[in-house]
């Protein structure tokens, strides 16, 4: 099973120079308990933007270079690294935005994260076809003295082909 987690500006932007642009504590506590103990799926940019695997989790990295990477498998291509596990295997799917773009069509259940700010960036997600989306749950946080931005939760399972 293939699932697609990140977290988007209201205007789509998802980073900057390879880094985020913002820092919600609970958008990080989400994204660690939905992926703790499945793989994690990354392009080499998402990868060294972590600066290390993520522990707890088996990190896949997909690159074009021939290289090694101290505690992940390297693959070179989205479709080698969704091989590598069982259908029944939920695997997460982390970026950056070339990866993105490659998963949505895969996917099966989609954990997104609007920020409710606009923000300037030089990778954007992709578009995606809400349409094929079923939205299961919402979750609103409101800005506060703690929290920089409103933003929301969303969880989506992928409808079933007619």
């Amino acid at each position: 099973m293939v699932s697609v987690i990140v977290a988007v500006a209201a205007n789509g932007v998802i980073g900057d120079k390879n880094t985020l642009l913002w820092r919600l504590s609970e958008d990080l506590k989400r994204f660690k308990a939905l992926t703790e103990g499945h793989p994690i799926v990354m392009g080499r940019k998402t990868f060294e933007s972590l600066g290390r695997p993520l522990p707890k989790r088996e990190n896949v990295v997909i690159t074009r270079q021939d290289i090694a990477l101290e505690g992940c498998t390297v693959v070179h291509s989205l479709e080698e690294a969704l091989a590598r596990f069982s259908p029944e295997t939920e695997v997460f799917i982390i970026g950056g935005g070339e990866i993105y773009a490659q998963a949505m069509p895969l996917a099966d259940r989609f954990y997104l994260t609007v920020v409710e700010a606009d923000f300037e960036g030089d990778t954007s997600f992709p578009a995606w076809d809400r349409e094929a989306w079923e939205l299961e749950s919402v979750e609103r946080l409101e800005q506060n003295e703690n929290r920089p931005y409103s933003f929301r939760f969303e969880n989506y399972t992928r409808k079933a082909k007619k």
